[in-house]
């Protein structure tokens, strides 16, 4: 059965989208922010990769830890979380090996990048004024990893392309 925030859709080559198990983009950064979305493991480990990089970007509580120590336990953190979300889609997800290019990041990496842009954007949103530069540089940049995410997945369900194996 579908979850609702995870249906299957098909675009316009009529290839789908998305799959149950891959959610899109704009579920992945709803989750990122807290938003109660309904779906798999990878919506939780979105989730918890933005709360370690809104530590080391913006802070909880009102400050940022500069601790060399804190900061490397939570670079430790997120690199378990991208290695769990790489093997829960190694394990689930169907690739193709012939004929499709391999591409140079995990899926892991890529959400783990949204996460830190979602984080970036929602936090120059919350402290920037409406015409700063730097909102819609932030912003922008989370719009295209969203977009480039949800083309690695349509590609990689239509077997055009391949997530490395580390």
């Amino acid at each position: 059965m579908a979850f609702p925030d995870t249906v299957r859709c098909v675009d316009t080559a009529g290839l789908p989208a998305a799959t149950g198990l891959l959610p899109l983009s704009d579920i992945l950064v709803r989750a990122c922010r807290g938003h109660r979305v309904i779906g798999g493991p990878l919506l939780w480990f979105a989730r918890d990769l933005a709360v370690l990089h809104e530590k080391r970007i913006v802070g909880r509580g009102g400050r940022v830890d500069t601790d060399p120590v804190v900061l490397r336990e939570i670079d430790c953190r997120r690199s378990e979380l991208v290695l769990a979300i790489d093997d829960w889609v190694l394990r689930g997800v169907p690739q193709h090996r012939l004929g499709a290019t391999l591409h140079t990041e995990t899926v892991g990496s890529v959400i783990d990048r949204m996460a830190e842009a979602s984080v970036r954007a929602h936090h120059a949103l919350m402290t920037l004024a409406a015409n700063d530069e730097l909102l819609h540089c932030a912003w922008h940049h989370l719009a295209e990893l969203a977009d480039a995410y949800d083309d690695l997945v349509r590609d990689v369900l239509a077997g055009r392309r391949r997530l490395p194996e580390w």
